[in-house]
């Protein structure tokens, strides 16, 4: 560990204006009342990395009484405690019309956690270096000034931001046996970040992975979800598989994870090996993603070799679904996206089987059947395509835009035929007592006229009525024409 300070005066220039002006007010205020102040951890990693940040951390030399005094001098909206034993006070600043800033500020730090409980012991009264000391990886644990620029940088988080590598600080088996969910943490970071995960603190997450039950599930479920969704969650996904965490936190994915050391005969495509490349191909939508994971998470279970040797998987996708609903349970996942993943498991194999004989009642009964997932269902159709044939990728994939697009062709032609008279024939003819003649397409036409200037509403039948009430009371030449005609069919 070396005590590095430089200067990087521009660096505080990245931040949105707004949020740089509420760093400045608050380091202002604190540098006046004597006490450090220096935004610290993800926030300061990120404006290296030059990615976009919103809401402010800061650590702070003084302690939490006085942290509340000098921030009201920076004239916040509203002050918070996040959790005022671990020394975290929260300030509001916000203007009309604008999103509120959070700042907030935790004052430095030391944290013993007993072995019986993940709450840590905190002390209060040490100094910026040792309160860095305690955090999980060597990129988190960076210090900025704002008003100087001078950035902290203790353990050579700089350089492993530039070698794009996650590298626990100091011994890495400590700092996960401290807070086993950053095991966890560090696969979600090289998902959301691309970066590898050193091999020494890829062995520790390895070692301590068994005390991830310790960790509630809801814990478990948010890291999760912030992996699938990171930008390259094939990273996260291949730490959790390498570091053997499956088997911790996702159990019932284990199976698949273990497909690659099948040994049998029967060969096929690596379950998992397809499944990460499934996930990273498939759009970063939380339900999409999640489908992505599951969608085959049942074939080592429902796994048949026929006697010529052919590999099925039968109904996989029914079992996958209810799967899917029991890990996404287990996990007190939102009920709404335990849904919505369940229905687009089930539903995988049928968006991939279209071809140019479906008629438009096929379309519209799977759109139906998908619901307002069918968009989701579309794109994990195309996602599930990882052959190394290209004749066979471009097949599937015309395959899914046909139906896409026959699908919109549908939709297209609906907001059409929303575009009528709110009146047919039938109805004109039963209001006025006249027989079939000009004049019903006269009306009709200038009712769905109406209804293309958007001077009368879809289907409002009641104002439809009082307008041809009014036509026919009064018409114009064309129309008086048109029913003098009707009146003497119906005399003949």
């Amino acid at each position: 560990m070396s005590d590095t300070r430089v200067r990087i005066p521009d660096l505080i220039e990245r931040l949105p204006a707004r949020e740089r002006d509420v760093a400045m007010r608050l380091t202002n205020a604190f540098d006046a009342a004597g006490e450090e102040l220096y935004l610290v951890g993800g926030i300061v990693r990120d404006l290296l990395l030059a990615r976009g940040r919103a809401d402010l951390d800061l650590t702070t030399s003084a302690v939490p009484a006085r942290t509340k005094e000098i921030g009201a001098t920076a004239h916040p909206n509203s002050s918070y405690t996040v959790g005022e034993e671990y020394g975290t006070i929260g300030f509001v600043f916000g203007e009309d019309d604008e999103p509120d800033i959070l700042a907030e500020i935790t004052t430095y730090r030391s944290e013993v956690y007993p072995t019986d409980d993940r709450h840590p012991l905190v002390t209060h009264g040490v100094d910026l270096i040792e309160d860095l000391s305690r955090r999980d990886f060597t990129i988190n644990a960076m210090a900025l000034h704002p008003a100087t620029g001078e950035l902290i940088d203790p353990f050579g988080g700089v350089s492993d931001l530039a070698q794009r590598e996650i590298i626990a600080v100091g011994d890495a088996a400590q700092r996960f046996n401290e807070d086993p969910l950053r095991v966890l943490r560090a696969a979600r970071f090289a998902a959301q970040l691309d970066f590898d995960i050193a091999d020494e603190t890829l062995d520790a997450m390895r070692l301590v992975g068994p005390q991830l039950a310790r960790i509630s599930r809801e814990r478990l479920a948010m890291e999760l979800n912030r992996l699938l969704v990171g930008e390259a969650p094939e990273r996260g996904l291949k730490a959790l598989h390498e570091a053997d965490l499956v088997r911790h936190v996702l159990p019932e994915l284990q199976p698949m994870a273990d497909d690659d050391r099948d040994g049998g005969t029967a060969r096929h495509k690596d379950i998992w090996e397809h499944t990460v490349r499934v996930v990273q191909q498939s759009p970063d939508r939380l339900a999409v993603r999640w489908a992505a994971l599951l969608h085959d998470a049942a074939k080592p279970m429902t796994r048949s070799v026929d006697e010529r040797g052919e590999v099925h998987f039968f109904g996989h996708e029914l079992a996958g679904a209810d799967l899917s609903r029991k890990l996404m349970r287990r996990l007190k996942q939102d009920k709404a996206l335990e849904e919505r993943v369940r229905r687009l498991v089930a539903m995988h194999l049928r968006a991939a089987g279209y071809d140019e004989s479906w008629t438009d009642s096929a379309v519209r009964r799977l759109a139906l059947e998908a619901g307002d997932a069918f968009e989701d269902l579309l794109d994990l159709a195309a996602a599930d395509v990882t052959s190394a044939r290209a004749a066979k990728v471009a097949a599937a994939q015309a395959r899914v835009s046909g139906l896409r697009d026959h699908f919109r062709r549908l939709e297209a032609q609906a907001a059409l035929d929303a575009f009528q008279s709110p009146l047919d024939g039938d109805e004109l003819m039963a209001m006025f007592g006249l027989p079939p003649g000009v004049w019903i397409k006269i009306v009709k036409e200038r009712l769905r006229e109406l209804v293309i200037d958007d001077e009368l509403a879809i289907g409002d039948k009641a104002r439809a009525e009082q307008l041809a009430c009014r036509w026919l009371a009064e018409p114009d030449e064309e129309l008086a024409g048109a029913l003098r005609q009707a009146r003497r069919t119906r005399a003949d």
